[in-house]
């Protein structure tokens, strides 16, 4: 049976170069951020009336993923986020985007901290500011809605050795 594992976080936190150094480590894959390839192909941020889109192409694609996987499928974010940062910059969330964010039925959390210097990519990427807030919103969301999440620190390698060691009590 695969293991869904969310990775979660604030923008230039480190969730996709995570997400795939554990899949590489795990001998399995990974399902990339569709925000990502949503920007690249349009040249811009998504509109209000576009993140519902976006957060069921997420589920969608980690259900495709989630039969080639072994073990673990590595989640790089989910529609908690997209909610999330639908709630930041729109103040309103679509009433199926909701029932998505709602549906949070992963194995386990993971929450990548913004420890480390943040990078600008010219289209997502707002400040640190926002990525601090962005952060805390999402420490307050998980812990209201008691979901169990571990927060990974540090290098990369430092992350992979804290979920390697996590894992192993999931089996």
């Amino acid at each position: 049976m695969i293991q869904k594992i969310a990775i979660l976080g604030a923008e230039s936190s480190g969730k996709s170069v995570l997400a795939e150094a554990l899949a590489r480590r795990f001998k399995t894959i990974w399902v990339p951020e569709y925000l990502r390839e949503f920007v690249d192909h349009h040249q811009r941020v998504p509109r209000s009336e576009e993140q519902l889109h976006i957060a069921q192409t997420q589920r969608k694609r980690e259900l495709e993923l989630s039969e080639s996987a072994k073990d673990y499928l590595f989640c790089d974010t989910t529609p908690l986020m997209t909610a999330l940062y639908s709630r930041h910059y729109f103040e309103e969330l679509d009433p199926e985007l909701l029932q998505l964010e709602k549906q949070h039925d992963y194995a386990f959390t993971i929450v990548t901290a913004p420890d480390f210097p943040w990078t600008a990519d010219g289209l997502q990427r707002e400040s640190p500011a926002v990525r601090q807030r962005v952060h805390e919103e999402l420490l307050d969301i998980l812990d209201s809605r008691e979901i169990p999440f571990m927060l990974v620190e540090g290098a990369l390698e430092q992350r992979i050795t804290q979920v390697d060691f996590a894992l192993q009590f999931l089996n």
